[in-house]
């Protein structure tokens, strides 16, 4: 690769080549310690005499810019104070637009590694020691033969055949949702399938429902594509149908393990959210993100097998059931907007990473998601049973939990009055224990305050001795 140094006319070349190299490493695009080619190679590159570099050179080290060192080369000084750039003028293109994206919160974002909490009760997160390291390098390294074979090319917008058949197969198994291959789009997470769906079906000022509260990263999802999002109130039974609006557009629900409460949508709800869609012309978004980890009850269901006029949209994903690191996801539309899905997903970033669909198409079909979906069922059902416990037990005076048969979060109310959420969780903080308050989930002022409780993270031994310290803070707050 060649310096990038432009030589213009035949005057004054060493010059050139002192001011362009200046800039550059005061600017920052040649970093400290950057080893810059040797004054022959450079002479070469340029076309220039080996004399000229070795004058720009020169000047350069009198500015106290490179150095030498005897045997191993010329290298960037090391680093200067660098010129802050001007501030971007609010006259400038699309100012207001980045001034908005700026404003966006970014709500459940989970923290770096070095501001992890001894005891983390985050959502959505899974112990690092039950990812299946042996299994998945072995199904790793047939994804990098299979994408050798095949290297040069893009992949189909859609996905990997192998891919979609093996997920088709998967979600009639465990989830009874009715789908072929050709159904699907393999996607870059849950968060992109909706955002594909947003894209083709969206214009701005269009009535979206969505549950009340809800996945607030889908709120802020459709908010973006400039949708009028109007929260529905939920109950035991799931969303409240009679209050979906009329000319509402899409609806974006959680039936299976309603987010962040924890029901599950009853049947009759399911039927009457179908019949008011019908009505509607409008479509339902199921997001169906952790239902694979079900402790209670008998399944129902989705709202896709129960469609008889293609009005739902089925998204899904592997990040809880194996690791959100692998941004894996995947979408059923119905069949009046799969092309437009696909077109949009060719457009969006052409294809989802080939080497990791390669390799958990092959992880699917070895069998290893089903056995690991298993082990990781009961480490989370006795984390579950640990938790419940004892909120209902020594901590039954200031916590309720809302009972969830899926999944592993729960949510959990303050039972005082008095109690803040976010004030109980900074509180707890102080004494290394990562607790999440459920405001970030309403749209509106929730009617009472409560905790997104996760416990797929800590492990079963922690869960005791955080709630101990959870409890001395519990003490403080009311005394």
């Amino acid at each position: 690769m060649e310096l990038h140094v432009v030589i213009e006319g035949t005057r004054g070349l060493a010059d050139q080549i002192h001011s362009q190299l200046r800039e550059a490493i005061r600017a920052g695009r040649l970093a400290s310690g950057q080893q810059l080619p040797p004054s022959r190679l450079l002479a070469e590159q340029l076309g220039v005499s080996r004399k000229t570099v070795a004058q720009a050179y020169a000047k350069l080290t009198f500015d106290r810019l490179i150095v030498t060192q005897v045997g191993a080369g010329t290298f960037v000084a090391a680093r200067l104070p660098q010129r802050s750039r001007p501030f971007a003028q609010d006259d400038l293109a699309g100012s207001a637009v980045a001034r908005q994206w700026q404003g966006v919160e970014t709500p459940l974002r989970h923290p770096v590694p070095e501001a992890r909490l001894r005891h983390e009760f985050i959502a959505g997160a899974a112990s690092q020691r039950l990812f299946p390291e042996a299994e998945w390098r072995q199904c790793a390294l047939h994804g990098l033969r299979r994408s050798a074979a095949q290297r040069g090319f893009y992949a189909e917008p859609e996905g990997l055949i192998e891919l979609r058949e093996a997920v088709s197969r998967h979600i009639g198994f465990s989830r009874g949702v009715n789908c072929r291959h050709d159904d699907l789009v393999i996607t870059s997470g849950a968060q992109q399938a909706l955002d594909l769906i947003a894209r083709v079906l969206i214009v701005p000022g269009c009535v979206v429902a969505m549950e009340e509260p809800g996945y607030p990263l889908a709120r802020m999802l459709l908010e973006a594509q400039q949708a009028r999002v109007v929260p529905v109130a939920v109950d035991a039974e799931g969303i409240r149908v009679d209050q979906i609006p009329d000319g509402t557009r899409l609806i974006y629900t959680t039936p299976t393990h309603q987010f962040p409460l924890g029901m599950p949508m009853s049947l009759p709800r399911r039927h009457a959210l179908l019949a008011r869609a019908r009505e509607l012309g409008a479509i339902i978004v199921e997001d169906d993100y952790d239902s694979e980890f079900r402790y209670e009850g008998s399944a129902l269901e989705p709202l896709q097998t129960l469609d008889q006029w293609g009005l739902v949209a089925y998204i899904g994903t592997f990040s809880k059931s194996l690791s959100p690191e692998l941004r894996l996801g995947y979408a059923i539309a119905p069949p009046a907007l799969r092309s437009a899905l696909v077109n949009a997903k060719h457009l969006c970033d052409w294809h989802t990473p080939t080497m990791l669909q390669w390799s958990l198409a092959r992880f699917m079909a070895d069998g290893h998601l089903l056995r690991h979906i298993r082990r990781c069922h009961d480490v989370f059902s006795e984390r579950r049973e640990r938790l419940l416990s004892r909120l209902t037990g020594d901590l039954s005076p200031w916590l309720e939990p809302l009972p969830a048969v899926a999944g592993y979060h729960m949510a959990v109310l303050l039972r005082q009055p008095q109690m803040q959420a976010l004030q109980l969780c900074q509180l707890a903080r102080r004494v290394e224990v990562g607790l999440y308050p459920l405001d970030d989930c309403y749209r509106q002022p929730a009617s009472r305050p409560g905790l997104l409780v996760g416990f797929g993270a800590i492990e079963a031994d922690d869960i005791d001795p955080a709630l101990d310290r959870v409890r001395s803070v519990l003490e403080q707050l009311t005394g």
